[in-house]
């Protein structure tokens, strides 16, 4: 449990950007480096992620914890994912008021979203890549299914959750 607090920590404490920006990170600790979850159970978390209220990373930590030690690694692992993150933000915050007009400040908040872009789009290239290869073979139904998804989501906005569970029912019946 203590190593499952402090991993979720690391994560919480090193993750710039939040939302999907967090994805390669958690994937690197959880699925690389300590083998608890394989790469196809990471994406279904993922995917439970969004459909769910709140943080990604809360959710996700969430998630992991219950598969790893039930109620009581959800809880470790969600405390230790928020614990640092909260303690940061306060900081940051306050120095952020008080020095928000320096130079470095801005060019500092410019280069982090520099670097949240590109971790948000690593997560949605390793995502693809795990949605769109089964067993070394391409999936051209998950394909055609996400260009009609981006499509409409571009062309007519509608409500993502909306999406989701007509997607959700298409998988259904078509898998």
């Amino acid at each position: 449990m203590l190593n499952l607090f402090i991993i979720f920590f690391k994560i919480g404490l090193f993750s710039i950007g939040g939302g999907y920006a967090i994805i390669p990170l958690i994937q690197e600790q959880v699925v690389n480096n300590y083998h608890w979850i394989s790469a196809n159970t990471f994406t279904d978390i993922i995917t439970i992620s969004q459909m769910t209220p709140g943080p990604l990373a809360v959710n996700t930590s969430t998630f992991v914890g219950i598969q790893l030690a039930g109620i009581s690694g959800a809880i470790v692992a969600t405390i230790g994912c928020i614990f640092a993150g909260a303690t940061i933000s306060i900081i940051l915050y306050l120095l952020f008021t008080k020095y928000q007009k320096l130079e470095i400040i801005t060019n500092i908040l410019n280069t982090l979203k520099a670097t949240s872009v590109g971790l948000i789009m690593s997560a949605g290239a390793t995502i693809l890549i795990l949605t769109f290869v089964e067993n070394n073979s391409i999936n051209f139904l998950a394909i055609i299914i996400f260009v009609i998804s981006l499509l409409w989501l571009q062309k007519k906005k509608p409500n993502p959750i909306a999406l989701m569970i007509i997607t959700g029912i298409i998988g259904y019946f078509v898998y």
